[in-house]
């Protein structure tokens, strides 16, 4: 697994390289009933509401070495949850910061948080989805992770997927801009990357099969990630396998395979 080293470049002035980092993670679960569906969708809202989100998040601030400017998050009826932070390279001083920006400070009277970085930000929603015809559910979050200067999203990577069951994941890294060292030379990168696997943990990728679409050229890099192996009894809601036959394990796989295939390639199938 490779890891970013610090920037050794001489730089003019500021490190205008913007980095992206944008996740789409999928969790898949069968769910036999209407009321299987429903309570499914009332533990997920409970297991990943705000409060959690925001706790990921703030820990995904500290791990890439930066710091909260201002949070929001909201909980929606019927389901689903979103939080942002705005972040800093930096620590900013008191005397500078907007008098909106609540430095991730939270009031229980508050209904809405939003986090805010300093040339950064970091975003969460969730999407819980079920559909009466299909007894397949699936639980959909999506992250951004965004920072300017010599701070990098990649260096939250593992991190975020372990914090989720992660049956398929959607990986999207950019980098934009430019920045200029003391000659004045462009410079549209500044640090090695050849793949989004490069810095994934070894026994995760272990775990998945993965599948490369890069455009070197523009600096814009996309991994997709299935996980190899279903065990049954991680996909069950509110039954055991121990009680189903032999005909019943075989038809839940399949759809379970098929949802997973399906979202992975992105097509109906």
């Amino acid at each position: 697994m490779a890891k970013l080293t610090n920037n050794k470049l001489k730089l003019y002035g500021f490190n205008n390289l913007t980095k992206s980092l944008s996740f789409n993670i999928y969790d898949i679960c069968y769910t036999k009933t209407k009321e299987d569906r429903k309570k499914y969708i009332e533990y997920i809202d409970e297991q990943y509401n705000s409060e959690r989100l925001t706790k990921i998040l703030k820990d995904v601030t500290e791990g890439i070495g930066a710091s909260v400017l201002n949070i929001a998050k909201q909980d929606y009826d019927p389901q689903g949850a979103s939080v942002t932070l705005l972040i800093s390279e930096e620590e900013v001083p008191v005397y500078v910061l907007d008098p909106s920006c609540n430095r991730g400070e939270l009031t229980p009277t508050r209904e809405n948080i939003v986090g805010h970085l300093d040339k950064s930000h970091v975003t969460v929603h969730t999407y819980p989805e079920s559909h009466p015809e299909n007894n397949i559910s699936t639980f959909r979050v999506d992250i951004d992770v965004s920072t300017c200067g010599t701070i990098s999203p990649l260096n939250a990577l593992n991190y975020l997927i372990s914090c989720f069951d992660s049956d398929i994941i959607t990986i999207d890294y950019r980098v934009r801009g430019y920045t200029r060292d003391i000659e004045g030379e462009k410079y549209f990168i500044d640090h090695e990357i050849s793949s989004i696997q490069d810095f994934v943990e070894d026994n995760t990728i272990k775990k998945y099969s993965l599948i490369d679409m890069n455009i070197y050229q523009s600096n814009i890099f996309h991994t997709k990630m299935k996980i190899k192996d279903i065990d049954l009894d991680n996909y069950l809601f509110e039954i055991r396998e121990e009680d189903l036959s032999e005909e019943e394990k075989r038809e839940i796989f399949e759809k379970l395979n098929k949802e997973m295939t399906e979202i992975f390639y992105g097509i109906n199938i």
